[in-house]
């Protein structure tokens, strides 16, 4: 919401404590549009944004981390384009950005359960798509390939695969533990019901925790703390607090210390995509690049950017899932097939071209007949949960010993 200027000026009877919400006027009905122009729904520019994060991430595997499938070092094949796509790593970054922001509004007003169906319904109908393709396309076309063990295919379809140490499928589903370690965490605020003062004080907790285990050579320490991302889920979740409330020195603070930090967890990064694509550490790039994922994320919490709308935006939200999950280990498989009987550009924006189109299939023909499904059926086994609670709760009573007089 926007703040005018006459209520920054208002006399206030007392300073309030730290961490309280300010004072705004009243939120408009989801779908209204507020005086600024945002809305109480869904901010369309964020789908947007998310698959340019998504495509970026593709780039830098197709074109500069693609080992031994161009033939030969895909940034020799690349050796212009990969100067920039070799940034394209850190569209994982803006995802978690935009995850914090996302997750945070979409609890708003939900209980523990809501948020649980919301969560695996958005999640696990294209992921299990995914991982079964994945496996079918490499196991019939890689010769040589190794495959997954039966085991390892269940494992990774519960999607706690890189906790329990097993391979993944695709590589690039490393980031969904970062994801659902998240979750798990923020559920803690959830169960206790999300409010302004809560998420401020989960930033600050989270942020001193992920400090305080950065250094410590315990890897269960840092499974649970997850401190090598939360700066960018943390400022995520400012970023909303702003948009929904307005900025203020606290917001603007641990976004700025999530930026920071976000840096120096990034840098180890940066040192080991420059080694592998033999070229030189250019930090300045990172730096920039990242400083402007805070930049456009603050832009967007502003208001800035409201006027980024239109039906394509909502389209290209529902590709990005899909086309991140599947583009990977399948896409490689193609280069391999055909990069010597194809140009290297007609094939890589054929490859591209093809992605986004499975993409939508996998969105129309998997995740839009399954998710409705998959949270009726979620909705009811949790109303059964809280019936039965109650049912046995009631029976406790009755079955008290009555005290006489």
């Amino acid at each position: 919401m926007v703040v005018s200027a006459g209520q920054f000026d208002a006399p206030q009877a007392a300073t309030p404590p730290l961490g309280t919400p300010p004072r705004l006027p009243a939120q408009p009905a989801a779908g209204e549009s507020s005086p600024g122009g945002r809305t109480g729904g869904r901010l369309a520019v964020l789908d947007g944004l998310r698959l340019v994060a998504a495509l970026a991430v593709v780039t830098y595997h197709y074109t500069y981390h693609a080992p031994r499938t161009w033939g030969a070092p895909s940034t020799e094949v690349f050796s212009r384009t990969s100067l920039v796509t070799g940034y394209g790593w850190l569209g994982v970054e803006l995802f978690f950005v935009i995850s914090g922001f996302v997750i945070c509004m979409s609890a708003w007003g939900r209980g523990l359960g809501r948020f649980f169906v919301s969560r695996v319904v958005r999640l696990y109908p294209a992921y299990w798509f995914a991982v079964l393709a994945t496996t079918a396309v490499v196991a019939a076309v890689m010769v040589g390939h190794p495959r997954p063990s039966g085991t390892d295919l269940l494992v990774n379809l519960t999607m706690l695969q890189r906790p329990m140490g097993v391979p993944e499928i695709d590589g690039v589903y490393w980031t969904l533990w970062e994801e659902l370690r998240f979750y798990l965490l923020f559920a803690i605020v959830i169960w206790r019901g999300l409010t302004y003062r809560r998420a401020v004080l989960f930033c600050l907790l989270w942020t001193v925790a992920s400090v305080v285990v950065s250094g410590s050579p315990h890897a269960v320490l840092h499974l649970v703390v997850g401190d090598e991302f939360s700066p960018f889920f943390i400022a995520g979740i400012a970023f909303y607090l702003m948009h929904r409330f307005r900025p203020t020195i606290l917001l603007w603070g641990i976004v700025g210390v999530s930026w920071a930090l976000g840096l120096k967890r990034v840098y180890p990064t940066a040192e080991y995509v420059a080694r592998s694509g033999d070229r030189p550490h250019l930090w300045l790039g990172v730096v920039l690049v990242v400083t402007g994922i805070f930049a456009v994320m603050a832009a967007i919490s502003l208001g800035w950017l409201n006027w980024i709308r239109g039906g394509w935006l909502t389209i290209a939200g529902a590709l990005t899932y899909p086309l991140y999950l599947l583009h990977q280990e399948i896409g490689y498989v193609v280069i391999v097939r055909l990069h010597d009987r194809v140009p290297k550009w007609p094939l890589l924006i054929g490859l591209l071209a093809a992605m986004l189109l499975a993409a939508w299939l996998v969105h129309r023909l998997v995740e839009r007949p399954l998710a409705p499904r998959l949270k009726r059926a979620l909705t009811a086994a949790m109303a059964d949960a809280a019936t039965a609670d109650t049912a046995a709760g009631g029976t406790a009573v009755d079955q008290q010993p009555r005290r006489s007089g």
